[in-house]
């Protein structure tokens, strides 16, 4: 959902800057502009002309519901959905970069991810992924964004994520269907 109506705020909110990460304080009667609203997370542009990152709890701020996490797996039976590795694929394709529409996945920020079985019992899920620009501040916030949606994957006790800079990310990495999305190819 977006829209090119103005938003006035109806409460103080907390948000981060996009794309530094710099936390601020939204005040309540300010203006803004939704522009995204994927993966359980509000986007928006400020009448400073900066970019915002809302929480979806944070919805009624912005007049709206609060979001609710855009899990891919259903509360009913999560075990239905495929193998861990599927699972856990699928958990990552539900997480979303704040300024592009497209998903961490088929955006080509991932650049590696594996389940291990561990020796308790369950499984430890293992991503190693970038972001499109190094001067990116919200690593920290994908990070974790990544980490609670795992962590909800049936089966996944333990996470490592690691953000990583090699190779350097570029727009030949995005899959075929998010760059006919984007209208880049």
């Amino acid at each position: 959902m977006t829209t090119d109506k103005p938003i006035e705020l109806k409460r103080d909110c907390d948000a981060v800057m996009v794309p530094s990460g710099e936390r601020l304080s939204l005040l309540a009667g300010s203006t803004v502009w939704l522009t995204q609203t994927l993966g359980g997370t509000y986007t928006v542009m400020t009448e400073r002309g900066y970019s915002a990152r809302i929480d979806g709890k944070d919805g009624d701020a912005l007049g709206f519901a609060p979001l609710v996490n855009e899990s891919r797996l259903e509360a009913a039976d999560k075990r239905s959905f495929g193998s861990i590795d599927e699972l856990v694929w699928n958990e990552l394709r539900s997480c979303f970069d704040p300024e592009i529409p497209v998903n961490i996945v088929d955006l080509g920020l991932i650049y590696d991810c594996g389940v291990r079985s561990l020796p308790d019992g369950g499984h430890k899920a293992v991503v190693r992924f970038t972001l499109t620009a190094q001067g990116c501040g919200m690593g920290q916030f994908l990070k974790e964004d990544i980490k609670k949606r795992l962590l909800a994957v049936p089966g996944v006790r333990e996470v490592d994520i690691e953000l990583v800079w090699d190779p350097p990310w570029n727009q030949s990495m995005i899959s075929t269907s998010a760059k006919q999305q984007l209208g880049i190819e």
